[in-house]
């Protein structure tokens, strides 16, 4: 394995680096009380990656199982107990964890404890992930064929008990 191509050819490098300070404010909070902070977009990282912490209330439900067909996805527990699935069961996580779900990896997870939990979540390549978190609450109140072409849209396929996938 090599490096990729340069895709900088200059000689003394350029000032591009980008800063967010932790005390800027999240970009998605949820009713739950749960926060989504934009770390690193993929507008930001020119496709590379996109990078995002997500702070879950006590007792919050996140997706079931489900999988993406274009992006890879890394879950790294922060604070708190996270609940993992990893395709073959749910696992209690903790502080320094990690989980790494290649695309096509069944996937999901969720805050089962009485505590705030927080972990950073990180898809490769970068994926415009925004619409997604800032949208999904509305489009599963709205439901059916909507909330089906959202999901499919951003590269979501929930399964079934029998893992068949279907994209509600």
């Amino acid at each position: 394995m090599s490096y990729p191509e340069p895709r900088y050819a200059g000689e003394t490098g350029q000032v591009s680096a980008v800063r967010r300070p932790a005390e800027a404010p999240a970009e998605v909070v949820s009713p739950e009380g749960g926060t989504i902070h934009y770390l690193a977009t993929q507008a930001t990282t020119e496709g590379d990656f996109g990078l995002y912490r997500l702070d879950m209330a006590p007792q919050t439900p996140g997706p079931r199982a489900h999988f993406h067909r274009s992006i890879a996805e890394s879950f790294f527990v922060l604070a708190g107990t996270v609940t993992l699935f990893d395709g073959q069961r749910w696992a209690s996580s903790q502080t320094g964890d990690f989980l790494y779900v290649p695309a096509g990896g069944l996937h999901g997870f969720r805050n089962d404890s009485p505590e705030p939990a927080s972990m950073l979540l990180l898809f490769t390549p970068g994926a415009p992930r925004e619409e997604y978190f800032e949208r999904l609450g509305e489009m599963v109140r709205h439901g059916g064929e909507e909330l089906a072409e959202f999901l499919v849209r951003h590269d979501t396929f929930f399964v079934d008990a029998e893992g068949d996938p279907r994209p509600v």
